[in-house]
């Protein structure tokens, strides 16, 4: 492979990753800090007992997400100079707002709820988390405003002397229609993926420790599931609103996504499709009429463009050359991402039904506990691949080809040698996660009991100690 086949390589490894923490992140911690709102307000140690279970596995995975998240910029210079040249003026602004207000807010923040819970006050302890809460919300707004403008750019002018991209209009940036309808749609499916998380680790102390801490933990099922239900609602909301827009601005990813080769009206959506091997014409399909017109643009009979005609317009439009996508991966990621996110809202519809009333779960259940968290997780996964493999051969869509983007003076080599060096090290990192995880839900919610009142004097120079 060439480097900039190894560069792609390189990033698609990191990112994908790196994306495994944040959706976890992103929703555990509005969980914990609900959590915590509802022992605050109640006054009940079960919510004090599962805000401390499941912030810890928080903080276990926040730590590893910033670590992983800081690897991505570096490789905006590594192996994507001539991409940074061209587009800093205009990405980096968001990206400066991420790391200069969110990311500080974020780790302020958790400084103080960590260290916080025998010194603050109980309504100020509580307000530190939601501070976090929103610190991860600004920081998901900011980098997928610098994702969409890649998708969609807004508010620039190229200067043609410098060859760049200048920034014109932050708001338009802040404001484009691809992120406000990308925004939501990641923050639902990340609350699939914590309510899974919350629901699969309740249910494995259910039935592997029915006689500990039982009602703790079927509030925690109960919770769990319920989140993923409602998360899976708004995720097919924001997806069709995301879908029409994703039609209006990126039609050949549209058209890609259903492997749609020739214009349609109205259009018929493919349940499955079998095409040849170089992607560019339809063997079989199984289609559900008018679904397509009706998902891509709001009516039942609305013109869906061809990837045949895209790719005579596009010619027309920016010179020679293939603008097609992997047609197999986009339409299988779609689907897979589709598919497997909707499996993920059964589950958790089917647990809710199966242990209603009081029931105990059944013990066979169990073999549901380590999936469950991970069918949204790869949900998610797909539905990022497709997001960035539908884009190509655009970096910035119908401004930067990827392949003019890869720094001019990096061997493959160099590459290679990241490469794998990278990839042995988040292999490391995975299994220390992964035990880490692991050893703090096997021991539960030993520990977090409410605690006894302090009738020792109030020592104002008492050291700072970890709560857990």
């Amino acid at each position: 492979m060439d480097t900039l086949d190894l560069a792609r390589w390189q990033f698609a490894i990191t990112t994908v990753y790196h994306f495994f923490f944040v959706p976890v992140t992103i929703s555990l911690v509005a969980i914990t800090a609900g959590l915590q709102t509802a022992w605050y307000r109640t006054g009940k140690e079960k919510y004090l007992r599962l805000t401390k279970f499941y912030g810890k596995l928080f903080l276990i995975n926040i730590a590893m997400g910033v670590v992983t998240g800081l690897v991505q910029e570096f490789q905006f210079g590594m192996n994507w100079s001539d991409y940074s040249r061209f587009v800093g003026d205009v990405f980096g602004a968001p990206l400066a707002l991420e790391g200069l207000l969110a990311f500080f807010l974020e780790s302020t923040f958790i400084g103080l709820w960590m260290f916080g819970w025998d010194r603050l006050p109980k309504l100020v302890h509580l307000g530190c988390i939601w501070m976090v809460v929103l610190g991860t919300q600004l920081s998901a707004y900011f980098i997928l405003a610098a994702n969409s403008w890649m998708q969609n750019p807004v508010g620039f002018r190229v200067n043609p002397e410098r060859g760049r991209a200048e920034l014109t209009d932050l708001w338009a940036v802040l404001t484009n229609k691809v992120v406000l309808v990308t925004y939501p749609h990641t923050i639902f499916a990340a609350f699939m993926v914590g309510g899974a998380f919350v629901a699969g680790v309740a249910l494995w102390h259910l039935l592997r420790r029915p006689d500990t801490d039982r009602a703790v933990f079927r509030s925690a099922l109960k919770i769990g599931a319920s989140i993923v239900l409602v998360a899976s609602a708004g995720v097919a909301i924001s997806g069709d609103l995301q879908g029409k827009v994703m039609t209006e601005v990126q039609p050949m990813k549209m058209a890609a996504a259903e492997a749609l080769y020739e214009t349609e009206k109205p259009a018929s959506f493919s349940a499955f499709t079998i095409g040849t091997l170089d992607g560019s014409k339809e063997i079989f399909s199984i289609k559900v009429p008018y679904l397509l017109s009706f998902l891509a643009t709001g009516h039942f009979d609305g013109e869906v463009k061809g990837i045949n005609s895209l790719q005579d317009a596009y010619e027309q439009l920016y010179g020679p050359g293939s603008y097609k996508p992997n047609i197999p991966l986009t339409y299988w990621t779609f689907r897979l991402m589709i598919g497997v996110g909707m499996a993920s809202a059964a589950v958790a519809l089917w647990l809710l039904w199966t242990t209603r009333r009081g029931r105990a779960p059944a013990r066979w259940l169990i073999w549901l506990a380590a999936p469950l968290p991970l069918l949204p997780l790869v949900a998610n996964t797909f539905g990022w691949i497709f997001t960035e493999t539908g884009r190509q051969p655009w970096l910035v869509f119908g401004l930067l080809p990827t392949a003019s983007g890869v720094s001019p003076g990096t061997t493959s080599g160099e590459v290679i040698t990241s490469l794998v060096g990278f990839t042995a090290l988040y292999g490391v990192l995975a299994v220390v996660e992964t035990k880490l995880l692991l050893r703090t839900i096997r021991a539960g919610l030993a520990g977090t009991d409410a605690p006894p009142p302090d009738t020792e004097p109030e020592q104002p120079d008492k050291p700072l100690s970890f709560a857990y």
